[in-house]
């Protein structure tokens, strides 16, 4: 296999371009660029092909937020989050028996990409997600029971991208996605 030699621009994946486009909006909402510059830093973010390119349309903005990480564990017992809640950017949940109910339908979700890591023992656990997420779990292992996950057909793109991932012993996993 061979390696990028060390001075070469690092490629652009689609998530460093969505977070791009999405930092120069809002910078836009927050009146930091006017109309015109916002389009040419659109422009200059949509056809960038390396790393440097992505970072110079980024330029004079503020400095983004760093990756929120939040975890939320318990022993036995449940774990709940419905309503309005702020989804971090990384998101934790560790239960060794239990109920786990996470429901992102009217969450504030403020990240292109979102990822849910479980450490789950036994016991059931549910996830609603908005009607516009897509959905990856590729990176979730379980122990017994299947993971029960219908693709919604009617998906379009713009929705959060919500990525789960860890273990799972001896619970079931169901994800839906909400009503509109």
């Amino acid at each position: 296999m061979t390696s990028l030699p060390e001075n070469s621009p690092r490629p652009i994946g689609e998530d460093d371009r969505n977070t791009a486009v999405q930092r120069l909006q809002q910078a836009y909402a927050e009146g930091l660029l006017s109309h015109e510059e916002l389009d040419e830093r659109l422009h200059h973010a949509l056809t960038a092909k390396a790393q440097g390119e992505l970072v110079s349309a980024l330029a004079s903005l503020p400095a983004e937020q760093p990756d929120t990480t939040s975890t939320i564990a318990a022993a036995g017992g449940r774990i709940q989050r419905r309503g309005a809640w702020r989804v971090p950017r990384i998101l934790k949940i560790e239960s060794a028996f239990g109920r786990v109910r996470l429901d992102l339908s009217q969450a504030i979700i403020e990240h292109p990409v979102v990822d849910i890591e479980l450490r789950l023992g036994s016991g059931r656990a549910k996830i609603t997600l908005p009607h516009d997420a897509v959905v990856d779990v590729e990176g979730l292992r379980t122990e017994w029971k299947d993971l029960h996950y219908k693709v919604q057909a009617s998906s379009r793109p713009g929705g959060p991208k919500i990525r789960i991932s860890g273990t799972m012993g001896f619970g079931r996993l169901k994800i839906r996605h909400a009503r509109r």
